[in-house]
């Protein structure tokens, strides 16, 4: 079970990486930040999200990991207390599975 204090940045570095990308992401896709699951030892994130349409997922995402080094400097602005660890971002499988058996049921 993480700590309260681990859970309190995940969420921060999540908000983070969202305010992030609305403002940096062009208008092709919408991205949303689904979760960030820090490393039990706080040295790498990895921050997950969800894009509509599923074709634009590939350039989001390098979008994203290219602008990493934009990102951390926007971080430490945002997240006060933590040291900006290495991140990586990544579709959210898991929601995106999710989201697959929803309209599965909807049929």
């Amino acid at each position: 079970m993480l700590g309260n204090r681990q859970e309190r940045m995940q969420e921060a570095i999540r908000n983070a990486a969202a305010d992030f990308l609305a403002r940096e992401a062009g208008p092709q896709a919408l991205i949303t930040v689904t979760r960030a699951q820090m490393s039990s030892d706080g040295k790498s994130v990895n921050i997950m999200m969800t894009v509509l349409p599923d074709t634009a997922e590939e350039h989001a995402v390098s979008f994203a990991n290219r602008h990493r080094a934009d990102f951390t400097l926007f971080m430490r602005e945002k997240v006060r207390g933590i040291r900006p660890p290495n991140i990586e971002f990544m579709i959210d499988m898991g929601e995106k599975n999710r989201q697959r058996l929803d309209d599965i049921s909807l049929d």
